[in-house]
């Protein structure tokens, strides 16, 4: 398997892809360091020897899009994870969940069939390596506060800012 990656500034910060020969993301996240994203993806799909490029074509597109405002820019890259079914499935349902309309961990377990099974849909959660393109930080916690999140809570704050509608008065940014 021939892997290749990138690191972007972005407004939140840097942003790093590891991307197969194919397009698929392995795994993604605010951080500069190639070993904090290999670390995360499954032993099977970890990659040798990354090469490092300066632009991943679709997959950069799609990042420097989406931090300008085209939310819907990263629904289209694939996406390549492995784990048992359930986390698979959660993986897919997570990619379904709209930007500005973020839900609970109990919502979140539902939606992927297993309402009674909010801890394993936060383990889908934490278990996510492909950040920003299975948009994990959009589920909260039951009372309307963030969580976890692996890239840090004030990344997840700003993810979620950047996805609202309104500013920080609650004015339209229509």
């Amino acid at each position: 398997m021939t892997t290749s990656w990138s690191t972007l500034d972005t407004p939140i910060g840097p942003f790093t892809a590891l991307v197969d020969d194919d397009g698929a993301v392995l795994a993604s996240g605010w951080t500069a360091e190639l070993a904090a994203l290999t670390a995360v993806v499954s032993p099977g799909l970890r990659p040798g020897a990354p090469r490092r490029f300066t632009d991943l074509g679709p997959v950069t597109a799609a990042v420097r899009k989406y931090h300008d405002g085209d939310l819907a820019a990263i629904e289209e890259i694939p996406v390549r994870q492995r784990s048992g079914a359930f986390l698979q499935h959660a993986w897919e349902v997570l990619r379904t969940v709209p930007a500005n309309s973020p839900v609970t961990y109990t919502e979140f377990a539902a939606l992927a069939g297993r309402p009674a099974a909010v801890r394993a849909a936060a383990s889908a959660c934490a278990r996510n390596a492909a950040a920003l393109f299975v948009p994990c930080h959009r589920v909260l916690r039951t009372d309307g506060t963030l969580g976890g999140f692996r890239w840090g809570l004030d990344v997840k704050r700003a993810l979620l800012a950047h996805e609202s509608p309104t500013d920080d008065q609650g004015r339209s940014r229509a």
